[in-house]
């Protein structure tokens, strides 16, 4: 089922990643932060809808930003607090809360600790009702986006030749997008050609820096390759509040910011999902193992070539998935908070354990997982840059398009 491969850009460890607990948290930071902690299988879509439906609790309330597709009303005396961690545990225990008695339990004893920060009365009451109803027209907007659409993906082959039997993410960009017009809206040119001299040179650096007993890959670049086979929310979704943090945003502009967010890096999915099944491009181990098949005098077979890890994900190699998310995250962030204006941003990986990576700059974290793709074994360098620039144009036109300020 999609949803299911929709979450399998799984974050790989449960509890919030972040090096440091926001000090100055609202109601958008804290349950962007529980819902990490609670739901390991967490992906932007459900981080969207719910991040969606708190955002139009607190617009309803205090209107500063164009709702996303309905309108809301609501008193302004209603608590924000109330009808956002209804509407946000709403939507969590409409996803998982059918997966465990665990999960259900946790969400509803999170959605308590949130209400009895409020004090009783008709704003709670009516922020309770809110949230409630908000949460259910997201859920109705999003009943038929997709996510449960069967995998039809029919491997390349001829009768009775085996090919790899296990394909991931085949379904995610028959994903309704949530704010593209199609998935395909920014579909990128092919790759590069192989008997090209760009593809030569990209095929020989991730040959000789990818592979798992590389000698040539520094143990910096090794560590950052393992720190980055880390995916999902939990690589970005810390950074956002960390910048949240120390640009003091307020409730409203939070609300914003972690719909952006989520929504731009769910689209971002959909997009390289799309790209990645329409050309099909070959991994570097398939590739290299393979050199002396593509006409380019300039690269050679490796008949035992393994990325780090002995592990390589299990879908099309271009563009880089990992790449676009991360610059798309970048982007929104960077629409709130600027560039090098915040202090620093540090995040720990449970592929790296013990390791802490830090960055003053938001372009510094995109490039890193960039990088990472080609160190890992992963991604061509051509790729890495194509997938970023994918994940800010997709970003660029959330931003665009979509929650603007009202006083524009």
């Amino acid at each position: 089922m999609t949803a299911r491969i929709f979450r399998g850009l799984l974050p790989l460890a449960i509890g919030l990643l972040a090096v440091a607990r926001p000090a100055r948290a609202d109601v958008i930071t804290d349950w962007n932060e529980r819902a990490l902690v609670i739901v390991v299988s967490l992906s932007s879509r459900e981080m969207a809808m719910m991040d969606l439906a708190m955002f139009q609790c607190v617009n309803a309330i205090e209107p500063q930003y164009e709702p996303y597709k309905f309108k809301v009303e609501a008193a302004p005396t209603t608590s924000k607090e109330a009808a956002s961690a209804t509407a946000a545990a709403s939507i969590l225990l409409r996803a998982f809360g059918g997966e465990s008695a665990n999960i259900t339990a946790k969400i509803e004893t999170a959605l308590q600790q949130s209400l009895a920060q409020v004090s009783e009365g008709p704003a709670k009451s009516d922020g309770i009702a809110l949230g409630q109803r908000v949460a259910a027209t997201i859920w109705d907007l999003r009943a038929q986006d997709g996510a449960d659409a069967v995998d039809d993906y029919r491997p390349k082959t001829t009768p009775g030749r085996y090919v790899p039997t296990t394909v991931v993410g085949s379904t995610i960009s028959k994903v309704a997008p949530f704010v593209l017009k199609s998935a395909s809206q920014f579909r990128p040119g092919p790759p590069i050609a192989l008997t090209s001299r760009e593809w030569a040179d990209d095929f020989n650096e991730i040959r000789t820096l990818g592979r798992d007993d590389s000698t040539v890959r520094t143990a910096a670049q090794t560590e950052t390759g393992r720190f980055w086979i880390f995916v999902g929310p939990g690589t970005f979704v810390p950074i956002a509040l960390q910048a949240a943090k120390a640009a003091k945003l307020t409730i409203g502009e939070n609300a914003r910011l972690f719909a952006l967010l989520a929504m731009a890096t769910a689209d971002a999915a959909i997009a390289v999902y799309d790209a990645k099944f329409h050309y099909e491009f070959w991994r570097p181990i398939t590739a290299i193992r393979n050199g002396d098949l593509d006409h380019n005098p300039l690269t050679e077979r490796d008949a035992t070539w393994d990325p780090m890890g002995h592990f390589t994900p299990e879908h099309p190699e271009y563009p880089c998935a990992h790449c676009a998310f991360a610059s798309a995250a970048a982007r929104v962030i960077e629409a709130f908070v600027g560039d090098g204006t915040v202090p620093e941003f540090a995040l720990r990986s449970p592929t790296a354990p013990g390791v802490t990576h830090r960055w003053t700059r938001l372009k510094d974290y995109a490039d890193e997982v960039s990088n990472a793709r080609v160190w890992a074994g992963f991604h061509y360098r051509f790729s890495t840059r194509v997938g970023a620039e994918l994940g800010r144009q997709v970003a660029d036109y959330a931003l665009r398009n979509y929650l603007r300020s009202l006083s524009r």
